[in-house]
């Protein structure tokens, strides 16, 4: 399952103020509920924890671990039970200074199912299963191709990611004089043939051992494509299998993988990239043909949350995070939903290069 652009934004910034601390000894301490599982259980846990840390000869770092382990034990009982996704929780002594104490706790519940169960004392927090939730693991394999060219690719979360790309020696249309026009068209074939096997072969190279591929997406202009996936054996049967969809595309370039993402919205409805992208779409499109219902840049932004005519927040997650706070604090106060634009999609990028900021309203706002 994905996560968007906000539940990244806010896990990484969760990650990032963790990986701050260190503690003097092994007095930090990280827990993980699974999804599903009784919590009440972590509590009796970490309260026979407790009686084990009376064992720990070192004064400080005894006191430590008792400290966190109640400060923990006192915020996991707040919960009734575990929420939805399971629960990650990480309490311990920040003090700057050897000897005072500050001990705090913070909790999260992940955007995805957590399927680990952990308890551990260490120097850091175990940080690992929250930053593997930010790695974006199912991929989308991109093929664009007609006679000409082909160019291949990855859809990664939000991200392409061009692998390959071959031309062919496919003669023109235009034969060369001497040869009959039957030959002609039987060269051309026979080139056609060859150029397929090869786009096959490209297609097996990058996309047979991917263990996480969710599909394989065809376009291109003409019949070419449909002559690649449906006439002869070119591609493996696992890989044909693999197919969710052939779109008709303009080009078969760079340009072209990401109009093969733009025409391809009902094969990736339930990936964040799409929803993006649909937002996006509909600012851009009241930018051009009704400029008053949206607003951007970051003080022209700012003014129309204020106004409570601010429907829709759309800022570059390129923004500084203590800014982004700001702007969640006063979307708060007027219902204004916020939505974090990655800079990974064109329209991500179009986003970032007009300022980084930009909303959609409830209604015109006169100056």
């Amino acid at each position: 399952m994905s996560i968007s652009s906000k539940q990244k934004h806010e896990l990484t910034k969760f990650v990032k103020e963790l990986q701050e601390y260190r503690g003097r000894h092994t007095e930090l301490v990280t827990v993980y509920v699974p999804s599903g599982y009784d919590i009440n259980k972590i509590v009796a846990h970490l309260s026979q924890e407790q009686g084990t840390a009376s064992n720990i000869k070192s004064t400080s770092t005894r006191k430590n671990v008792q400290d966190a382990l109640e400060k923990m034990i006192q915020h996991l009982r707040l919960y009734k039970m575990t929420p939805k996704n399971g629960l990650a929780a990480f309490s311990g002594n920040v003090a700057e200074r050897e000897g005072q104490s500050d001990v705090k706790v913070w909790s999260i519940e992940p955007p995805v199912d957590l399927n680990l169960r952990l308890y551990r004392c260490d120097k850091q927090f175990v940080l690992e299963p929250l930053m593997d939730m930010m790695e974006v693991k199912e991929v989308f394999g991109l093929v664009v191709m007609d006679r000409r060219e082909c160019s291949i690719a990855f859809l990664k979360g939000k991200t392409i990611v061009p692998l390959a790309h071959e031309t062919s020696n496919v003669p023109g249309k235009t034969r060369a004089g001497g040869q009959s026009s039957a030959r002609y068209m039987r060269l051309r074939e026979d080139a056609a043939k060859d150029f397929y096997k090869k786009v096959a072969e490209m297609i097996k190279d990058n996309f047979f051992e991917v263990k996480d591929l969710k599909g394989i997406i065809v376009g291109g202009p003409g019949p070419s494509k449909y002559e690649l996936v449906e006439k002869h054996d070119y591609i493996t049967n696992e890989l044909k299998k693999k197919i969710i969809g052939i779109k008709d595309i303009s080009y078969t370039d760079n340009f072209g993988l990401q109009e093969l993402v733009d025409k391809s919205e009902d094969l990736l409805a339930n990936e964040a990239v799409v929803d993006e992208k649909r937002l996006m779409g509909r600012f851009f499109e009241l930018l051009n043909t009704d400029a008053d219902m949206v607003a951007y840049g970051k003080e022209h932004v700012w003014q129309s949350i204020e106004k409570g005519a601010a429907d829709i927040l759309l800022i570059s997650e390129s923004v500084d995070d203590k800014i982004i706070e700001d702007f969640e604090t006063l979307c708060e106060q007027f219902g204004t939903n916020v939505e974090i634009i990655s800079t990974e999609t064109r329209e991500g990028k179009q986003l970032h290069d007009m300022g980084q900021y930009g909303a959609i309203l409830r209604y015109k706002l006169t100056y």
